[in-house]
């Protein structure tokens, strides 16, 4: 069968909230969220700060430009994050020693030891999800091609 294009489903159906993908997308984040809050916690870590250590986790050193962009995060959102991270002990901000205007954030000692704390959360979320591993990896890159679409059609791009 067919999937429905926008112009064959009925007017009275497009304003529907189960149709909305958009909601389906933010009942899973919020689903998320509630399941993370508790494992995050023990950490003593928000969801957003998770985020910015598991990308310093992988990169090492990344400039405040760079995680907002690998996180989508505007410097108005990920200042305050890194300066409770900062504060915490688990992040370092210097300035760039060749170019002042830049500002780089790296793991502490205490950061990189929180890494060794974290390593059960994602194993928690995986079986929280009742998905194994290749349809969390599908779900992965659909979500990853959507979000592409929409950044191609969104004002001012991303």
């Amino acid at each position: 069968m067919d999937s429905p294009t926008p112009d064959s489903v009925p007017a009275d159906e497009l304003l529907r909230l189960d149709r909305q993908v958009c909601f389906a997308v933010h009942g899973a984040a919020r689903a998320f969220d509630a399941v993370y809050r508790p494992l995050l916690r023990e950490l003593g870590l928000t969801y957003p700060q998770y985020l910015v250590m598991l990308a310093l986790w992988e990169h090492g050193t990344l400039t405040v430009k760079e995680l907002g962009l690998a996180l989508r995060l505007d410097s108005g959102t990920l200042s305050p994050l890194l300066k409770r991270l900062e504060g915490a002990g688990f992040v370092r901000r210097e300035r760039d020693r060749r170019d002042e205007r830049s500002v780089t954030v790296s793991p502490t000692a205490a950061g990189e030891r929180l890494r060794e704390h974290a390593l059960g959360v994602p194993r928690e979320i995986l079986a929280a999800t009742g998905m194994d591993g290749e349809g969390l990896a599908e779900m992965r890159a659909s979500l990853a091609r959507l979000t592409a679409a929409l950044d191609a059609v969104a004002p001012g791009g991303r």
